[in-house]
Parts: C-alpha cells; sequence; structure tokens
C-alpha cells in the first residue's frame, strides 16, 4: 500500500510543480511575507477537493464504462505528452525567469479571492486533479485511498514549501537555467506517466 502512496506523491508532484499563475502567485506571497498561510491553505484545500473528486468520482464513473476508461486514458496519455513536450521546449529555449513585483499590501480577503480565482477559474486544473489524476488512480484499484493520500499529500508540501520557502528558493530561481532543469525533469516525468498510461490499456 505504501508503494500506491509514493505514486500518488509522485504524480502530484509532477502536475503541480510547473510555472503557472497559481503557483508564480504563492511564491510571490511568499516573498512579499504577506498571507503566506492563508494561500497555502486555501490551494492545498481545494486540491485535495479536486483530487478527491477526481480519484473517487470521474474514477468510478470510468470503472463502470470500460469504454470511457480506455478513451479516458487516450485523451490522459495525450495530454501528458504534449505538457511534456510544452516543458522541455521550456527547458532549451525559454530565457523567462520568475520574479516577484514590487506591490504594496493587500488585505487577506483579496488575497483570498485571488487566490481562489487563480485555483477555481483555472482550467488547468481540473485536467490536472480531476482528469488526468481521476485516470492514472484506475489503475490502483486496490489502493485508491493510499493513491489519493500520496496525491494530497504532494499538493500540502508543496503549496507550504513554495509559500514558506520563497526566499530560500529565490535567488537560485531567478536564474533561467534553474527552471530549464526543472522544466527538463517535469517533461519527462510527464512522459512517463503518458507511457504506463499507453501500456495499462
Amino acid at each position: 500500500m505504501f508503494s500506491y502512496m509514493v505514486s500518488g506523491f509522485a504524480v502530484g508532484m509532477s502536475l503541480i510543480v510547473s510555472i503557472g499563475a497559481q503557483n508564480a502567485f504563492v511564491l510571490k506571497q511568499g516573498l512579499k511575507q504577506q498571507h503566506i498561510f492563508l494561500v497555502c491553505l486555501t490551494c492545498a484545500l481545494s486540491d485535495t477537493i479536486l483530487i478527491l473528486l477526481g480519484v473517487f468520482g470521474f474514477a468510478h464513473i470510468i470503472e463502470h464504462y470500460p469504454n470511457a476508461v480506455m478513451f479516458s486514458k487516450y485523451i490522459g496519455a495525450g495530454f501528458l505528452f504534449y505538457y511534456g513536450l510544452q516543458h522541455a521546449i521550456n527547458a532549451f529555449k525559454s530565457t523567462e525567469v520568475l520574479a516577484p513585483s514590487d506591490q504594496v499590501t493587500a488585505h487577506f480577503l483579496q488575497v483570498l479571492m485571488i487566490c481562489l480565482a487563480f485555483t477555481w477559474l483555472n482550467p488547468h486544473v481540473y485536467l490536472e486533479t480531476v482528469i488526468l489524476i481521476g485516470s492514472i488512480s484506475t489503475q490502483y484499484s486496490l489502493g485508491k485511498w493510499w493513491f489519493a493520500l500520496g496525491a494530497v499529500c504532494a499538493s500540502w508540501f508543496f503549496f507550504f514549501s513554495l509559500g514558506y520557502g520563497a526566499k530560500i528558493l529565490t535567488p537560485w530561481f531567478q536564474h533561467r537555467h534553474a527552471w530549464k532543469v526543472l522544466d527538463a525533469l517535469i517533461a519527462c516525468t510527464m512522459w512517463i506517466v503518458a507511457g504506463s498510461l499507453i501500456l495499462s490499456i
């Protein structure tokens, strides 16, 4: 069962660790030392809800319709391959760095609303948590709770590490080479997961 949890953690981390609006927002709040706990808690709780919907909602539906399982796996593998390809291209061509912008202190309600918007209004969140994690979880029918727990732990670990560890990470991630390495690792992980989906069909 522990192996299922490790698999869930690995999948969760590979999907969540990317340069996106939500993560950039968490990083900036961490750098500014503003409402860090609120932001991290909101993101982690939101991800928990979406992951559980994917593993025990979406996955439950497709398990009762074999054709839907095959279709969802093909779609998931295709998206993962494309997602990995984007990161592979970024690893070779990107010259951008993620630098925080200086802003005045915002009210916690304003920060909360922005955080919720980055999470719940982002279509990629549903693709990555509900659909992709839900599809991948069908491979672990005997250990879904452990797989889901691993993915949830990855989310909580990542957001709180990013928020509170922002100042430590900033000097390194201000260099484009650091993002290139990260993009390359994400690309490889996405392709491995995509391959496992295809092989399980």
